[in-house]
């Protein structure tokens, strides 16, 4: 991973088409000629699991499984699965342009059970997919959510909660092509993303997927390997996953996610761990793992809690997990409560950490995330589909604050001789905020770090309603900005593509 090199952060789900989400389609594609024309070599994508309850792509039903949202319908329309007015009928387009979760939620496995009643289940390629038993687990799962109704697995009558055998015998004989069902969107999803991967491969665009610590308490994990969770005698998680109170919330975060239990998955050589970096490695050619401090200290709050003020650190598997995975293709979320541990951590693995520009310039000299400060192993962004994006991260400051931020861009702009001359007068703010984020992508660009890494919606200027999620709140406005197509210039291209051939990238 020594290649200098740039790249833009989006979602898949951001893309614009016909279908109300983003896809695998041409639209997928267009975008990967576009990073081309603008000189990118990487596009860095959230997590592509199947969403649960808040629609975040960090709670999945299941760690390893595909999105079925994100399987493209003109594709199978293509492929004699669908027609154009089947399609039309089941589509989720909002008014407003965002995801419509919900409107997926009803319409969007409807459509799919349509084309799978034309598939070929008896066709080679798929016979050989379903015999390596890898989405086993995640189809009876899927299969037995669907017949409770799409309730938690919490809710689910006790025999079949806990897996007893005969009543999980008797539902799969007589739910065959329920099951057969989910096997079929897996199928379909690595088929369409192999393909997107491959297209964007042969332009020179590297994919950077994202790994989140933790599953869901409602998966198909939690499900068929309860014994890698602290769980009490019933089957209920003990204690629950959060971070303690910091710059995102005063009460903490409380995600609610099982915490593992990392001595039983000890014995074996954290081989589940193992498993699952590996299936993350052959569908990106980089990795990005969620709350990298996790794996040496984690947050512990009592189930139960309604925040996360009242919890405790407790050690996770520190350097042990990674000793035989120090070459691998890993960058490593290390933003938040650090400590010695997750420095040492850092060191031993020798992964990449991340670099934060929004946060760098808080009156610290020599605050870390500063373009000057970073490190030549190190991915710099202007923020991450957790900030607001730079322009409205400056808007929502106060005068003061905002003076205070602009002297300190200017001064680490002129270490890089880049210019910057920030105005004072309320009537410049606007134009001062552009040329604010235009100079820190520059100066993102020109420093030590090994890769920058720019949200899209930093790449084209927008400003507040496009920021892709808020940590610790429920709602709407989460997860669904999509951006229009038109915003993708040959002018941005153009800016793009020099600014990678100056810096080197």
């Amino acid at each position: 991973m020594s290649e200098r090199s740039a790249g833009i952060l989006l979602p898949i789900t951001a893309i614009p088409s016909p279908y109300g989400v983003g896809s695998f389609g041409a639209d997928a594609r267009h975008f990967v000629d576009f990073l081309k024309d603008a000189g990118q070599k990487i596009w860095q994508v959230l997590p592509l699991v199947p969403t649960g309850y808040g629609d975040s792509p960090y709670s999945s039903s299941c760690a390893t499984a595909g999105s079925p949202y994100l399987i493209d319908i003109d594709t199978l329309i293509a492929d004699g699965l669908l027609t154009s007015e089947e399609a039309e009928e089941y589509s989720c387009e909002s008014e407003d342009g965002r995801v419509d979760y919900e409107a997926l939620f009803y319409r969007r496995i409807p459509i799919l059970k349509l084309a799978f009643k034309r598939f070929d289940t008896e066709s080679k390629s798929f016979l050989s997919f379903i015999s390596k038993g890898e989405y086993t687990d995640f189809s009876v799962f899927m299969a037995l959510k669907e017949a409770h109704g799409w309730r938690a697995l919490s809710t689910w009558e006790n025999k079949y909660r806990i897996r007893e055998k005969a009543a999980i015998s008797d539902f799969c004989n007589a739910h065959k092509d329920d099951i057969l069902f989910w096997q079929f969107t897996q199928f379909v999803f690595f088929k369409q993303w192999n393909a997107l991967k491959d297209y964007a491969n042969r332009r020179g665009i590297r994919i950077m997927g994202d790994m989140p610590l933790y599953v869901s308490d409602d998966s198909s994990e939690m499900w068929a390997h309860p014994e890698l969770f602290q769980l009490d005698s019933d089957g209920f998680p003990k204690d629950v996953a959060g971070v303690p109170p910091d710059y995102f919330s005063e009460t903490g975060q409380l995600w609610g996610n099982p915490l593992y239990n990392w001595d039983k998955m000890k014995e074996d050589g954290y081989g589940w761990w193992t498993g699952r970096l590996k299936k993350a490695l052959s569908m990106y050619d980089i990795v990005r793992i969620d709350h990298f401090r996790g794996f040496d200290r984690y947050y512990a709050v009592p189930a139960g809690s309604s925040d996360a003020r009242v919890g405790e650190w407790r050690d996770g598997p520190k350097e042990a997990l990674f000793s035989d995975k120090k070459n691998w293709h890993i960058v490593a979320e290390d933003l938040g409560t650090l400590d010695d541990g997750v420095y040492q951590l850092m060191k031993s693995t020798g992964y990449p950490g991340m670099k934060i520009l929004e946060f760098g310039f808080d009156g610290n000299p020599d605050h870390p995330y500063k373009p000057s400060m970073c490190e030549e192993n190190s991915v710099v962004y202007t923020g991450t589909h957790d900030n607001a994006t730079f322009i409205e991260f400056i808007s929502d400051m106060t005068n003061d604050r905002r003076h205070s931020f602009y002297r300190e861009l200017s001064s680490e702009c002129e270490r890089w001789n880049v210019e910057f001359a920030p105005k004072n007068e309320d009537e410049e703010l606007p134009e001062t905020m552009k040329q604010a984020l235009l100079a820190a992508i520059r100066i993102s660009y020109l420093c030590k770090s090994r890769y920058v890494i720019i949200p899209l919606q930093d790449m084209i200027g927008t400003a507040g309603g496009t920021r892709m999620n808020t940590p610790g709140t429920l709602g709407r406005h989460n997860w669904s900005w999509r951006y229009c197509p038109d915003t993708l210039t040959d002018e941005i291209a153009i800016r793009f593509s020099k600014l990678a051939k100056e810096s080197g990238r």
